[in-house]
């Protein structure tokens, strides 16, 4: 059992570090991690882990881990006197009455909580993740009224 769990750990760590398209690919890097596996113990390990494809910004489409078990990539780490200036937000888009924001690792539960309790018209109500926050508009709030809302709490919004 020793050999499955380092082979389904090696699994994690590349497709939480690397953008593998599909399982030759992954069956490639693992070659070269010394482990040598068949295509169908290969897509039952992947069933095992919930690896999912996700599309990525240019149209390609990775393999991805489910947030729980992901290992975070980070492309350029932060020193400590930059978290302290940063609020962690990276994007907000919108669709309908919903909205998502996008944070660095570990600040969209902060940020989500400042919107709740803020109280504001525009937003009915938040989750949040490690990176991500799901909100909910008001009926008839449009999205710039929202926006300028949330520039109240996330000031980098703008």
């Amino acid at each position: 059992m020793g050999l499955k769990n380092n082979r389904l750990d090696k699994l994690r760590k590349l497709f939480s570090t690397r953008e593998l398209c599909s399982q030759d690919e992954v069956l490639r890097a693992l070659r070269k991690e010394g482990i040598n596996i068949t295509q169908a113990t290969l897509s039952r390990d992947m069933k095992q882990l919930k690896v999912a494809k996700a599309a990525m910004a240019d149209g390609k489409y990775i393999y991805v881990l489910p947030n729980e078990t992901m290992y975070k990539r980070v492309q350029k780490p932060m020193t400590a006197r930059d978290m302290l200036t940063t609020t962690g937000f990276l994007s907000l888009k919108f669709s309908g009455n919903m909205g998502v924001i996008h944070t660095r690792p570990g600040y969209a539960s902060s940020i989500a909580y400042n919107i709740d309790n803020a109280r504001l018209d525009s937003v009915l109500g938040t989750i949040a993740g490690d990176d991500t926050i799901f909100i909910v508009l008001a009926p008839d709030v449009t999205h710039e009224e929202a926006t300028d809302a949330l520039a109240y709490i996330i000031p980098d919004i703008q």
